[in-house]
């Protein structure tokens, strides 16, 4: 079993690879009462990392409760098929329900260049010079010059803030989740005899 994962701007992916040869051909010669089973099978084992994303975002304490209220765990069609199910957990950015779109600074590292508050309606915030307020925010891909006059700076410069790898530190529940899915997948086919 191996685990690797990385971070693209937008996605927020864990993948886990093992080897499945006795798995697969054991479900060769189940057939189709196997394919019924899948899904059941798939849900049962992400149940346990979702499970498990939760507790870790516990553990980090509360700020809003928004990254809690936004983790979520969702069937994958287009990753899905013959015999193969493929569910999905992270937390919402956008769309609808509870959103958390800091949850990529607390999974991953990032360095905060500027002062924070939150706000009273529970979100967080950057501060903005007092000259600057009423005046629209830089784009993005605006130089660090720009960023800067408009921005209030963090005191004591600029800080390498640690993940917490709330998304990633899950996998150490794999092998039960694997379990999980065994298990599932057993009562299944054993209910069908």
């Amino acid at each position: 079993m191996s685990r690797r994962s990385s971070y693209v701007p937008g996605q927020h992916t864990v993948t886990i690879s093992a080897d499945t040869s006795a798995l697969d051909a054991l479900l060769d010669e189940l057939g189709d009462d196997v394919e019924a089973a899948t899904r059941p099978a798939a849900q049962a084992a992400i149940q346990v990392l979702y499970e498990e994303v939760q507790s870790n975002v516990r553990r980090m304490g509360r700020k809003t409760g928004n990254l809690l209220a936004s983790i979520y765990q969702a069937f994958s069609a287009s990753n899905s098929g013959p015999a193969r199910s493929t569910y999905h957990v992270s937390w919402r950015t956008g769309g609808s329900g509870v959103r958390a779109p800091h949850g990529h600074l607390l999974e991953y590292d990032h360095i905060q260049r500027y002062a924070a508050y939150l706000g009273r309606d529970g979100n967080w915030y950057t501060a903005v010079r007092p000259s600057m307020r009423g005046r629209p925010k830089p784009s993005r891909r605006a130089s660090q010059a720009v960023k800067d006059a408009y921005y209030v700076p963090r005191k004591g410069g600029p800080a390498q803030i640690p993940g917490r790898r709330f998304v990633r530190n899950a996998t150490s529940k794999f092998p039960q989740s694997l379990d999980a899915a065994e298990a599932k997948l057993l009562e299944i086919l054993n209910g069908k005899k």
